[in-house]
């Protein structure tokens, strides 16, 4: 990217963050107010519950920096939150039009029971153009509605598997065509195929090593596909146990000896001596992470971004919460380069693995750049 393309972003960032903050403080006002009139208007996810509410939920209210807005019940659901039990979130009628027309595409497509809805079926259902559906779709829910389908074949899949259905049932029940179509998504969307998936990932072996690094001590783990796992800390006890706590189905090795070229182009790409990591991974996403973490990979050795410009650089510029909860998800530190993420006024923000790593790997490749 130019150094003109991205002043041009920064200042279309800027504003629009201006924006989003005023919007999402008045948002923030009226869940503090359990205001009903703004119930329809969208919904508030807690973070520390993985749950989300109508505003005017009368449940106790979480911390300011927990909340996420999104504009409806499947757009949460889609970032991973379950809808509350209390306020039953799902039974409001939202009130703008443009996106209850997203929400009504939602029903079509979780709903359907027959053939793949094409963009043209989904247009003469719904009354609107082709082109204005698609991309009011994705200015709302941040993905097409092709891969809206896509994430509903997948949950079809897994609450199928979870309440005892045969592999091969629930593949044809949740909408694949056939076994193939599935599998080519298992890495993506599962992390796992999905017959080690419906056994809960008990058949899952997973091999590790931790060892020296420029940053202390550091983890990598992979399963038979790629690497699953990177993390960085002081204490190898405490990096197996997160470790454990990451994968409690599967079968854990300590066996470097498959990793070592793993560990080995980790290690060079710490040390300085290669700027690009490139490492088959195995790791399971939502669609919303899949697209972060791309725009992580994209993000050019020695530069940064701010949470806004990558929430800008998908699409999806109101987005920026969002795109730090993902950041933070990040199960595979330094391949996924989420520490060239930083906050709008260019200090460092969070860091799973502490700040002052991020701050050692940003002024290493800083330097290393030049």
């Amino acid at each position: 990217m130019s150094a003109v393309m991205k002043e041009q972003m920064n200042l279309l960032a800027n504003d629009q963050a201006g924006v989003q903050v005023a919007d999402q403080d008045a948002k923030w006002r009226s869940v503090l107010a359990k205001d009903k009139s703004c119930d329809g208007q969208f919904v508030f996810a807690v973070s520390s519950t993985m749950i989300y509410c109508r505003p005017s939920c009368p449940s106790r209210r979480p911390r300011r920096d927990r909340v996420s807005f999104f504009p409806l019940p499947e757009a949460a659901e889609r970032a991973g939150f379950r809808a509350c039990r209390r306020c039953h979130p799902r039974d409001i009628r939202v009130s703008d039009p443009q996106v209850k027309m997203a929400q009504e595409v939602c029903r079509l497509i979780d709903n359907n029971q027959g053939e793949p809805l094409t963009l043209q079926i989904l247009s003469e259902q719904t009354g609107v153009s082709s082109f204005h559906l698609q991309r009011t779709f994705k200015s709302i829910m941040g993905i097409t509605p092709s891969q809206f389908a896509e994430t509903c074949r997948i949950k079809k899949f897994k609450q199928g598997v979870r309440a005892g259905e045969a592999i091969t049932n629930a593949i044809y029940d949740a909408g694949f065509g056939s076994s193939s179509r599935l599998y080519e998504r298992a890495s993506s969307q599962l992390g796992m195929t999905p017959a080690t998936y419906g056994k809960g990932g008990s058949g899952a072996v997973i091999n590790y090593a931790i060892v020296e690094s420029p940053l202390g001590r550091l983890l990598v783990a992979a399963t038979e596909k790629g690497v699953c796992s990177v993390k960085l800390g002081d204490s190898d006890a405490a990096l197996r146990t997160d470790l454990l706590a990451e994968f409690p189905a599967a079968e854990i090795r300590l066996d470097e000896r498959p990793l070592r070229s793993a560990l080995k182009a980790i290690v060079a790409h710490l040390s300085n001596k290669s700027p690009h990591l490139e490492l088959p991974l195995d790791i399971r996403a939502t669609a919303f992470q899949r697209q972060v973490w791309q725009q992580l990979r994209a993000i050019p050795y020695g530069e940064t971004y701010s949470y806004s410009e990558v929430a800008a650089a998908i699409g999806q510029q109101k987005a920026v919460r969002a795109v730090a909860r993902a950041c933070a998800t990040n199960p595979v530190a330094l391949v996924i380069p989420c520490h060239r993420v930083i906050r709008e006024d260019k200090s460092l923000g969070g860091y799973r693995w502490g700040l002052e790593r991020k701050k050692k790997l940003l002024e290493t490749e800083r330097t290393q750049a030049k």
